[in-house]
């Protein structure tokens, strides 16, 4: 595969290290988050405020894309991103995730898994291969490959079967992907619970294939932080320096801050978005619950620090109101201010990452969002 990630500058005391994704020509910098954009949207935002926002990469879902508009008509568009209007980076997973969440409508089979679809009860399958077709549709810049992530609490005998599914599907995805690469990338990904032994063993196993970077999935599922934060030192030391890595599905800043200092290069999570329309955002000085009394007469921004054009041009007091009174725009406004606080943290992580002061950084950010 062709190199797409490169290296830049690395911490001194941990495992964080700062690089350079080269997606297509779009360049994103790292440690990044993406933000989530499930139907081939970012809930509550326009392609235009996504713009605005400077997102290099955002992530989109191969099942409900694959159930609705469906490859007909993605194909016929040329892509999920010029369906969208959207010219950066996409990444887009496989959808097995989301067909394990179905609990009661899914069965494994020799060559992939058997589900019901969610929302009309019709039959489908996906095999390692389907999903690569399915994500060829999409369009994406990086691909995730078809993989089985045993629920949190499964016993070693579901992890370690869960794991020769994973790898048999994965060696399938790189033989099926090398037939015809394109210009899309394909991430390996690692799993094994909360196991240690069977996360190296698992993430040894990926490593030995030929991917453009290595996700790491199954954490952030129900397992406790402790559990969360061991299995990351666990895996640190095991990560190919060559290639980027990827953190399924975690997106909080404390769990950032720990992924980062582990050697993860790359985090999604719905929190940010979800959290606003819940009207809970994130400011230089913690979490603000946007529906609280003590802001219904406040003429100041949701963060005075903060140069977004919510903070710009909004006072709590009204944003409140719009959240009290469930006005559309209270999403779009506490939306815009989360994603745009997220790209300014990750910005400050990385020039701390360079300037050799990341420890001070992880400190005052894991005490201001673990209170």
């Amino acid at each position: 595969m062709t190199p797409i990630f490169k290296e830049l500058k690395r911490d001194g005391s941990s495992f964080a290290r700062t690089g350079e994704l080269d997606l297509n020509g779009i360049r994103v910098e790292t440690p990044v988050f993406m933000p989530v954009g499930t139907r081939g949207s970012i809930k509550s935002l326009s392609s235009e405020d996504i713009l605005e926002l400077k997102l290099p990469l955002i992530l989109a879902n191969t099942y409900h894309l694959y159930l609705r508009p469906g490859t007909e008509v993605l194909d016929s568009f040329g892509g999920l991103k010029k369906f969208m209007s959207y010219p950066n980076a996409l990444l887009t997973d496989s959808g097995g995730f989301q067909v394990f969440s179905l609990q009661g409508l899914f069965k494994f089979q020799e060559d992939g898994v058997r589900f019901q679809s969610h929302i009309d009860g019709s039959y489908h399958t996906f095999t390692p291969e389907k999903v690569i077709d399915i994500q060829r549709s999409i369009g994406s810049d990086i691909m995730m490959v078809l993989d089985d992530c045993a629920p949190y609490g499964s016993d070693r005998k579901r992890l370690e079967l869960g794991l020769k599914r994973t790898h048999s599907w994965a060696k399938k995805s790189i033989d099926y992907w090398s037939q015809n690469p394109g210009n899309q990338s394909l991430f390996g990904i690692a799993q094994g619970g909360v196991d240690p032994e069977l996360r190296i063993q698992s993430l040894e196993t990926i490593n030995s294939l030929p991917f453009s970077g290595v996700a790491i999935g199954g954490l952030s599922v129900g397992e406790s932080r402790e559990e969360f934060v061991e299995i990351l030192k666990v895996l640190g030391p095991h990560l190919d320096a060559s290639r980027a890595r990827y953190l399924m599905g975690v997106g909080t800043v404390p769990d950032i801050l720990d992924g980062v200092r582990n050697g993860i290069d790359m985090f999604d999570c719905v929190l940010p978005t979800r959290n606003a329309r819940n009207a809970q955002v994130f400011t230089s000085r913690g979490k603000v619950n946007l529906k609280n009394e003590s802001h219904k007469f406040s003429d100041s921004p949701i963060d005075p620090d903060c140069n977004c054009k919510v903070c710009k041009n909004y006072s709590l007091g009204y944003i409140r109101h719009l959240h009290k009174v469930k006005e559309l725009l209270a999403f779009q406004l506490s939306t815009f201010h989360n994603l745009h606080f997220m790209q300014n943290f990750m910005s400050k992580l990385r020039s701390e990452i360079n300037h050799g002061s990341f420890t001070e950084f992880y400190d005052f950010w894991k005490k201001l969002y673990t209170r």
